[in-house]
């Protein structure tokens, strides 16, 4: 019994149109059996075309010669030979660009579509990854393939169309990683420190390229694009996840900066003095807000801030409120980012209703402005 050679789901096409077929040579007593499959028949196929392309194409250019020359315009015999070797030269072309796919790698069109498919096993694998990332559906949606081409010139579509979505996964991700670090330096935070690790996928933990190109069945090319993409893409999201617990948001809403981060000239003392945060002057009672979530640490009066909140957001940061006419919330209560926690006031210190406000790293001041300025690059991208 004769096997056949499995070609995958997308050499089905082939063996509906090629079945396999016996040819049987009987010389006097002697009979030989021979097997088509449908490899055989689809590259005879190919080299019959194009064998009757060419003599068609011969006896058309012949012809057209043996005509114009009859004519006696030796102008016009020029412009058709120009014309009939350009019409060679594209049919042939196409006939090169047919038998390559047809023989790519091994020789065989067996090994051209389990490259077709083992890259778009590696595709869908990235893919995977870019689902709920605001606008990847739309940037990443793969292009319809012509159904009425050629069967060999539709798998090279089919890889055409490979190139340009890994093409473009690399540039959706490395767009979108590379403004959310440029939003961290704005705050003056490293952005490698908050991307996070990226165990558990096999696209990021493998060794090198080669590891990846031999646990994916590809070529080394085209899985250092796929690895570069879903680096961009797991940074992305360790940053996003970063960028929704640091104080980015806004403490108020419709005031006016007072006071900067800095040494400045102390409004009681008139001596320069370090001012440790912001300003923001409103009208009385002005609702004040967590800019990132956390658990309230703090609700009192300290020297000099009269009425404080006090936020810890983990990781080292925590951001002061203070000069408040009320708090309305409680130690150890976990808010949200932009809830309600206080009223603006002019408790302690304080020249009019206002409220400071600080961001503190590990201990250290930070400039308030530094993340606002993050928060609202954050929000337009």
């Amino acid at each position: 019994m004769t096997g056949k050679t499995s070609y995958g789901p997308l050499g089905g096409w082939m063996e509906s149109i090629f079945p396999e077929r016996h040819v049987y040579i009987r010389s006097g007593a002697d009979t030989r059996g021979y097997v088509l499959s449908p490899g055989k028949q689809f590259v005879l196929m190919i080299f019959a075309s194009a064998l009757v392309t060419w003599l068609a194409i011969s006896t058309g250019f012949t012809l057209f010669f043996a005509a114009s020359h009859g004519a006696g315009s030796e102008n016009q015999l020029r412009m058709a030979k120009a014309q009939s070797e350009r019409w060679i030269a594209d049919r042939q072309a196409r006939l090169d660009i047919a038998t390559r796919q047809a023989t790519a790698n091994s020789g065989s069109l067996e090994d051209l579509a389990k490259t077709v498919e083992a890259r778009h096993q590696g595709l869908v694998t990235l893919l995977k990854d870019f689902k709920g990332v605001p606008g990847a559906m739309a940037a990443l949606a793969p292009a319809p393939i012509d159904d009425t081409l050629p069967p060999v010139e539709r798998i090279y579509s089919v890889r055409a169309e490979q190139e340009r979505m890994v093409n473009q996964a690399e540039v959706f991700a490395r767009t979108r990683a590379e403004k959310l670090r440029l939003a961290f330096r704005i705050a003056g935070l490293n952005p490698q420190a908050f991307a996070g690790g990226r165990s558990g996928n096999p696209l990021t933990d493998a060794k090198d390229n080669k590891a990846l190109a031999s646990f994916l069945g590809v070529d080394e090319d085209f899985a250092e694009r796929i690895r570069n993409a879903a680096v961009d893409l797991s940074d992305m999201r360790g940053l996003q996840n970063s960028a929704q617990q640091l104080p980015f948001g806004r403490p108020t809403i419709g005031t006016r900066l007072s006071s900067g981060f800095g040494v400045r000239f102390d409004p009681f003392t008139h001596r320069p003095h370090m001012h440790s945060g912001q300003d923001f002057a409103g009208p009385y009672l002005t609702p004040i807000y967590s800019t990132a979530p956390g658990v309230v640490s703090f609700v009192g009066v300290r020297t000099g801030y009269g009425n404080v909140v006090e936020i810890d957001h983990g990781g080292g940061f925590k951001t002061r409120y203070a000069h408040l006419a009320s708090a309305s919330v409680r130690p150890g209560q976990r808010v949200a980012v932009d809830q309600r926690i206080a009223s603006m006031g002019s408790t302690g210190r304080s020249t009019g209703n206002h409220v400071h406000y600080e961001v503190w790293q590990n201990g250290r001041a930070q400039n308030p402005s530094r993340f606002l300025k993050a928060g609202d690059y954050v929000q337009q991208n």
